[in-house]
């Protein structure tokens, strides 16, 4: 059956929902499948994003991502919403949150890192509820 396939979606897909696929995919991928995806993309992931996902977590989202629309990506089980503070992307699944998190764009890095930070203790915590079959 595989693992289950948890999708971070926002507006742009091209900050918050990048980083989460990223650290999904690096501190998780043992217990499901990261993708992220919006209703509209961007031409390029934030570049503060990027700066510092690869300085705090040697991740080059560059390398690894791009921007994806909602139907670039496959039928998911779980849907993080990431705070979308407007009308949040539907995308059909057996389970969805929401993380209600601020978008850091055009701040300074402390709010890129507070966010980042959030992320990380989220997809940790949403792992250990998906391996605890709790979700």
């Amino acid at each position: 059956m595989g693992l289950p396939k948890v999708a971070f979606i926002c507006v742009h897909n091209s900050c918050r929902s990048q980083m989460a696929e990223a650290l999904g995919k690096k501190l998780a991928a043992d217990v499901f499948d990261s993708f992220s995806a919006g209703t509209e993309t961007k031409p390029q992931i934030n570049q503060d994003a990027v700066r510092l996902m690869k300085q705090v977590h040697g991740i080059d989202m560059e390398e690894t991502q791009h921007s994806k629309l909602l139907e670039d990506i496959p039928a998911v089980d779980i849907v993080v919403t990431m705070g979308c503070n407007v009308e949040c992307p539907y995308l059909p699944c057996r389970y969805r949150e929401d993380w209600g998190l601020d978008d850091p764009s055009g701040m300074e890095d402390e709010k890129f890192l507070e966010v980042m930070n959030t992320i990380e203790a989220n997809i940790i915590n949403l792992k250990e509820r998906i391996d605890n079959k709790s979700v």
